[in-house]
């Protein structure tokens, strides 16, 4: 039978009251108390029950993570990150995989909503969500446009979109391409798509961008990529909207014997570490992941603590160019 708190108040000598304020460090107790009490608890092998606490605290310390996938590397990264800073910070991490499917996304949202979450990060596409606009829950979203009322955190993706395009250009590219998602998404990544064609008509060049439909999953970037492959035959740059394209449209271009870079120069984007250890040769612009989690987690917070008037609605970070051999 699992130990009581009377159980640990009898074992410690003092009252089910006094175990309680220690719980919740609540009111004056004696160090010596104290240690009396987590030295029973730890006889016992007894734990608080944290629904209960949370009862008084008015707080659970669960915060919500919606994310399409884990096994894209970004998301793996960006998960790994916010796990790491909500327990430094005392909150425990529930961790959703969407798979950018409606009707998945809004039945986590109501079972997070059911576990009194605190507090909710989304990364996933899926706008109009109704339980996200709720004036009782704490809602941030990573590089998506949710509503017009929530806050959005990203990596300068104009910035990133620049430096990419311009690269392939000052190494002498004269029919750059651009893969990216679906347009209608409206998420801050379509500035990557904008920056692209602004410096391509900057420099008089014709922009032509094919689209992939999920750019996070691998099975998703054939057609798109064959496609354009066959219809311009001529590329010799190309700026893909994140690393998983680049390393697809790599793999298919070398199988039709071309060359990257002599033939094809290559840039991604996000740079995760997972992408630096298994393609290091990769060009890309990479994403400031640790602080995309750290800076959400912060506006996460000051919403938690009733400041949402002092959280900005957009907020995008520096990016990086890491420039290897495939341009």
């Amino acid at each position: 039978m699992k130990p009581k708190l009377n159980d640990v108040a009898q074992l410690a000598g003092v009252s089910p009251t006094t175990v309680s304020r220690v719980l919740n460090n609540r009111g004056y107790i004696s160090q010596e108390t104290k240690d009396q009490v987590h030295k029973a608890m730890q006889e016992l092998n007894y734990f608080p029950n944290d629904v209960a606490r949370s009862l008084f605290s008015k707080r659970t310390n669960l915060i919500g993570l919606i994310i399409p996938t884990t096994s894209n590397p970004f998301f793996g990264e960006l998960t790994f990150h916010i796990e790491n800073i909500c327990a430094s910070l005392g909150y425990k991490l529930l961790l959703c995989n969407s798979l950018n499917q409606l009707d998945k996304e809004e039945s986590y949202v109501d079972m997070l909503m059911r576990n009194q979450v605190d507090g909710i990060i989304v990364g996933t596409h899926n706008r109009g969500i109704v339980n996200y606009e709720q004036k009782n829950i704490a809602v941030i979203a990573i590089d998506r446009f949710l509503s017009d009322s929530i806050p959005v955190v990203g990596s300068d993706n104009y910035l990133g979109g620049k430096l990419a395009s311009e690269l392939l250009i000052e190494k002498g590219c004269k029919h750059i391409l651009h893969i990216n998602g679906p347009v209608e998404l409206e998420t801050p990544a379509s500035l990557r798509r904008k920056a692209y064609e602004d410096v391509m008509e900057q420099y008089g060049r014709k922009a032509i961008t094919y689209e992939v439909h999920d750019p996070f999953h691998q099975q998703n970037h054939d057609e798109p990529i064959k496609r354009l492959l066959n219809e311009h035959p001529e590329v010799d740059g190309l700026f893909a909207s994140n690393d998983l394209v680049a390393a697809s449209f790599i793999a298919k271009a070398r199988r039709r014997g071309k060359r990257v870079p002599e033939d094809i120069r290559v840039i991604g984007y996000d740079g995760t570490e997972t992408t630096r250890n298994l393609l290091p040769e990769l060009t890309t612009i990479q994403q400031p992941i640790q602080e995309i989690a750290r800076y959400s987690i912060e506006l996460l917070i000051k919403e938690i603590e009733g400041g949402f008037s002092d959280v900005p609605r957009e907020t995008y970070l520096p990016v990086k160019l890491i420039e290897a051999t495939t341009a």
